[in-house]
């Protein structure tokens, strides 16, 4: 995603790799407790909501690094990945949708959006970056 070389990308890889483990330790936990205590009211809710919290350092880590990185071209190419990122999850978001009401495929389950978006953002910053070789 970043350039590791530059002194933002090695910023990015401190900021990311602490709120990732957190976020995995989160999902963890999150699930244990509520496979083991079965959590109610206002606890379960907060429970619930809390994976999501660590995914605000994420996009917090990506926007520091947008905002360090002294080289434009490694900028430009982390905004157009992450437009056509977005752009692609909103769209097959917006289809599968359409799907499950009309022709009742598959739930697909909301959590997904951001993981699908970080997919399609690397998939996108491969053909943004072959494009400039």
């Amino acid at each position: 995603m970043t350039n590791p070389a530059s002194p933002a990308g090695r910023r990015y890889i401190k900021r990311f790799m602490p709120v990732m483990a957190v976020y995995v330790v989160t999902v963890l936990g999150v699930s244990w407790a509520f496979n083991s205590t079965e959590p109610t009211g206002p606890v379960a809710w907060a429970l619930a909501a809390a994976p999501a919290l660590p995914l605000l350092g994420i996009i917090w880590a990506m926007g520091m690094y947008l905002r360090e990185e002294a080289d434009e071209f490694q900028r430009n190419v982390l905004i157009e990945s992450i437009l056509w990122g977005l752009g692609l999850t909103m769209a097959g978001l917006s289809v599968w949708g359409f799907l499950e009401i009309y022709v009742d495929a598959p739930k697909l389950p909301t959590f997904l959006a951001f993981p699908l978006f970080c997919g399609a953002m690397g998939i996108a910053q491969a053909f943004v970056r072959r494009r400039y070789r």
